[in-house]
């Protein structure tokens, strides 16, 4: 059991900013231990939003305006308005933010809530601080039995959450939602039969009837496939595929989010594709930044099922942003010294408003000692290396206030990318109205392109005569259409007799072309020649269709002029991919030079013959 901090060494800790710290207040400090470790309650409590729901707080309004966020409240009958000063926090540990109120009973609001480890870890000591600066004398008796109900309202529910965090850690502070009209649930049943009528994953469509009927109101209003693919224990592209065809059906909507690129907070969402804009903003970040690497795909239960509003409790910043790890304002000349716990993995280092980083850490997996990582705002950008519980010293020698910010550097695991819809035939199929603006460039990520082109056309029109090479043709793309979809990719756009597919997984890509070559093994019929090549693609408009472009696609189908019938050819960068090398193994590879006009080289692929 360690001893319980005072009020002084929450207060020598997290000190109240200076213009308040001599300001008149009420202190209001509690401590309880909790049956879980810090990771898992950090998760928790810093869910302020939630937390603030459970225990019987008023819902919030919130607005972004001149880089603060404001917000309204009515507490007690009265109404409040402030703004907020960016969240401090140390993930795991403890956060800290100011509210300064233009209307209600208070001046400001300071809180406080940190936690300490017990028992080597296994526990936590939860403290809650709250320092009011009243408005006005007469509402101090009021004040004190409202906060005072906050402090008893937490006793009562940190014991509850930690039960029911052991038994299901994502649904600890979910509220079930009310009945559905009959109207709605009327409508629920008829969709869900169509959708099992549709041969979809019956489990899948079952979890997902269950989540729009029942499913928290703050779970349903951006409802992330990756996400719910992992709680549910299946198959992302199973689950995918359900998602895409409820979206059809009316269940839900599917949402292009625009995210910025350092809160990843969603700056806006539109349910059609060329209604995204080409450029983004984020007041509260300073930032402003081009979308085309700036969008996520999400979804959310369809109005005619159930009226949801996004409703907060709270701005709850730290929950908000899990990706930041420390996040720490100081004033000209200040510093301090921070310790935080990392996973290990790459790390930025960042000043709120600067596009670009101020460094970067790697954390290893050593659990040895290391010198303090020194961060200074006039030094320049480097790579620091740094175990798991690292120390940071953070210095502001500039003139101005910063906010320095610690965050992984990794894309976020659960989002979906546009990338990974776009390459999904059943979502080109599906969503056929689906096109980008016009002035749009959209990043999709990695993709593997392949290229088909048939061998011969040009004698084939000759002796079968336009009509019936015609009709052959169409029937080849039928074939071709089908072995890319069942290998999880999606055809792009057909050239003549060629035909261009998107893959996700180069693996794919290489069965797929492996595949088409054995359907058209007849010597009698069609011959095709297949081509491969990996890299980073974006999606354009093209005559109101989605089309893919760059440097990926153009050596895919430059890499055609090296290959004949019955053959593939995989250029460096699909063979260096995971997977692909041990996949063809056993395959006879004969390395080619491809020259490639407006390059001052050649590039090398490898050949082989489908036999």
């Amino acid at each position: 059991m360690g001893e319980t901090l005072s009020l002084a060494e929450i207060l020598r800790e997290h000190p109240w900013p200076k213009e308040w710290a001599d300001a008149r207040r009420l202190d209001f400090l509690w401590s309880y231990d909790v049956d879980l470790p810090p990771d898992e309650l950090w998760p928790l409590v810093s869910d302020v939003s939630r937390m603030n729901r459970l225990v019987g707080n008023p819902e919030m309004k919130f607005v972004e305006k001149e880089g603060l966020r404001y917000g309204t409240a009515r507490y007690s009958g009265v109404f409040h308005a402030w703004h907020e000063v960016p969240w401090d926090w140390v993930a795991n540990r403890w956060f800290s933010f100011l509210r300064v109120y233009s209307q209600g009973g208070m001046k400001a609001l300071w809180t406080v809530e940190r936690i300490e480890p017990l028992d080597g870890g296994r526990r936590s000591r939860f403290y809650l601080y709250f320092g009011a600066v009243p408005r006005w004398p007469l509402l101090t008796p009021v004040m004190r039995l409202n906060f005072n109900g906050i402090g008893r309202a937490y006793r009562k529910a940190l014991p509850e959450l930690a039960r029911a965090a052991r038994v299901a850690k994502a649904a600890a502070l979910s509220v079930p939602a009310p009945a559905l009209s009959p109207q709605a649930e009327e409508r629920l049943g008829a969709i869900a039969t169509q959708l099992r009528a549709k041969g979809l994953d019956p489990t899948s469509v079952d979890r997902l009837v269950e989540l729009v009927r029942t499913g928290d109101e703050l779970d349903v209003c951006r409802i992330q496939v990756r996400e719910r693919a992992r709680v549910w224990g299946v198959d992302e592209d199973v689950l995918l595929r359900v998602f895409l065809h409820a979206t059809r059906a009316g269940l839900l909507e599917l949402a292009w989010d625009v995210v910025c690129p350092h809160c990843r907070g969603v700056r806006e969402s539109e349910t059609r594709l060329g209604d995204v804009p080409a450029e983004g903003a984020c007041e509260v970040c300073a930032v402003q930044f081009g979308t085309a690497d700036a969008v996520e795909v999400s979804f959310r239960v369809h109005p005619s099922i159930r009226q949801i509003e996004q409703r907060l409790f709270c701005s709850a910043e730290p929950s908000q942003k899990q990706h930041i790890r420390v996040q720490r304002a100081l004033a000209p000349g200040g510093d301090t010294s921070i310790e935080v716990d990392l996973t290990p993995g790459r790390y930025r280092l960042r000043n709120r408003g600067d596009e670009q980083p101020a460094g970067y850490l790697d954390v290893s997996d050593g659990t040895g000692g290391a010198a303090p990582v020194s961060w200074r705002v006039s030094a320049p950008p480097g790579e620091t290396a740094a175990p798991p519980h690292a120390a940071l010293e953070l210095v502001n020698d500039s003139s101005e206030p910063r906010t320095f910010i610690l965050e992984q550097a990794a894309p976020s695991e659960l989002a979906l990318r546009p990338g990974r819809l776009l390459s999904h035939q059943e979502f080109r199929d599906l969503f056929t109205e689906e096109f980008l603006g016009a002035d749009v460039r959209l990043a999709v990520g990695e993709q593997t392109i392949l290229f088909t082109d048939i061998v011969g056309s040009t004698a084939m029109y000759a002796e079968r005569g336009d009509p019936d090479a015609f009709v052959a043709v169409r029937h080849h793309f039928t074939s071709v259409f089908g072995l890319i979809a069942s290998h999880r990719g999606a055809v792009v756009k057909t050239i003549g007799d060629a035909a261009m597919g998107a893959f996700m997984d180069p693996v794919d890509a290489v069965r797929c072309a492996v595949a088409i070559q054995r359907h058209f093994a007849d010597p009698a019929g069609l011959r095709l020649r297949v081509s491969l090549n990996t890299g980073s693609c974006i999606a354009v408009r093209l005559n109101a269709n989605l089309d893919y472009f760059g440097h990926a696609v153009n050596l895919a189908a430059k890499l055609q002029a090296v290959v004949e019938a019955g053959q593939v050819v995989v250029s460096a960068s699909t063979y260096a991919a995971p997977g692909v090398a041990s996949h063809l193994a056993s395959t006879s590879l004969e390395e080619v030079t491809v020259p490639v006009k407006g390059l001052a080289t050649t590039i090398t692929a490898h050949r082989f013959t489908v036999s």
